[in-house]
């Protein structure tokens, strides 16, 4: 035959520290109640741990009737963080930028063909200055125009192994990146881009024998 105890008040007290603390949200007597061997003396506990707690980094604190662990409004101070609002890229930011990741290397000129509106020079520098954008080169063609392709930081904030993990163009139309008017030619690359005999990912537009533009790379003085 086995006897069963009724819990003490220290373990009922032990008990309501525990839900407390687990709880997602302040909970009532009844509440705790509820939880606890019928007959345990809630109040009494919840009183007990206010004594206990009174003075420490975290106090017993209620409100409206109901119980929570909070910390001591003395050091309140202590939980401040300061931390840097991520900046929010504009809507022709996105598109310059969906441009660029799918058609690289890429020239303004393209980039504004596609987007059918003068492109903002405010815009490309925005996206170096966050390191999304990079500049590849100069184009070999009348007026060598430089060319835009992504950077390692584009791969990183979107969650990308490579330039091959893209999202495809149905996901790029539903995130309202691609409802542009799209020039004849222009095509949306499917997202297993093809590789090299290295392994490399050959790019939109790219071939692995004839590079698109001149080794002359453009170093920090910036594009002329």
């Amino acid at each position: 035959m086995s006897l069963s105890f009724a819990p003490d008040h220290l373990e009922i007290e032990r008990r309501i520290e525990a839900l407390l603390f687990a709880a997602a949200a302040p909970l009532s007597r009844e509440e705790l109640a509820r939880r606890l061997p019928e007959g345990a003396d809630v109040s009494g506990a919840l009183t007990a741990l206010q004594e206990r707690y009174k003075g420490r980094g975290v106090e017993l604190d209620s409100v409206a009737g109901r119980y929570r662990f909070r910390t001591a409004e003395d050091l309140g101070f202590l939980m401040t963080e300061e931390r840097e609002e991520p900046r929010r890229l504009s809507k022709a930011a996105l598109e310059t930028l969906a441009i660029i990741a799918y058609h690289q290397p890429c020239t303004r000129a393209e980039i504004e063909s596609v987007r059918g509106v003068s492109l903002s020079k405010g815009t490309l520098d925005v996206l170096l200055e966050m390191g999304f954008v990079r500049l590849r080169g100069r184009r070999r063609t009348p007026g060598r125009p430089v060319t835009y392709g992504t950077a390692d930081r584009f791969l990183e904030h979107f969650g990308l192994a490579g330039l091959y993990d893209l999202p495809g163009v149905q996901e790029m139309k539903a995130a309202g990146l691609l409802d542009l008017s799209m020039p004849v030619g222009f095509e949306v690359p499917d997202p297993s881009l093809s590789r090299d005999e290295d392994g490399e990912e050959l790019l939109p537009g790219m071939d692995a024998d004839t590079p698109e533009f001149a080794q002359d790379f453009i170093g920090e003085g910036g594009e002329s």
